[in-house]
């Protein structure tokens, strides 16, 4: 009687696994959330990149891959120069960005 009810469970179960499931196309609610067009932060990014344009060029490829959320490690590998080196550059733009930015 054991047996019988394990094989029992055990089929039903893979049977369940192969099932696709599905949702019924009323019950889905789709929630759409509209934001309005901010000008703002497109003029902020172009100022942005118009203070980046006004770097060397090192300092751009470094200012560039950490904005795309790189390591220190990989920035130093990549650029050739050590991590520390890296992160005293990163603070130097950083503060040159500042001041292009807020003369």
């Amino acid at each position: 009687m054991y047996r019988v009810a394990l094989n029992t469970a055990i089929t039903l179960y893979r049977k369940s696994k192969r099932r696709i499931k599905t949702q019924d196309y009323e019950s889905v609610i789709f929630k759409i959330k509209a934001e309005e067009y901010d000008e703002t932060e497109e003029q902020q990014l172009k100022l942005m990149y118009k203070a980046v344009k006004q770097l060397g060029d090192i300092d751009k490829a470094l200012v560039f891959l950490y904005l795309e959320d790189k390591d220190y490690s990989e920035i130093s590998e990549t650029l050739g120069i050590t991590e520390v080196n890296a992160r005293v550059k990163m603070n130097r733009i950083k503060n040159k960005l500042r001041t292009i930015l807020n003369p």
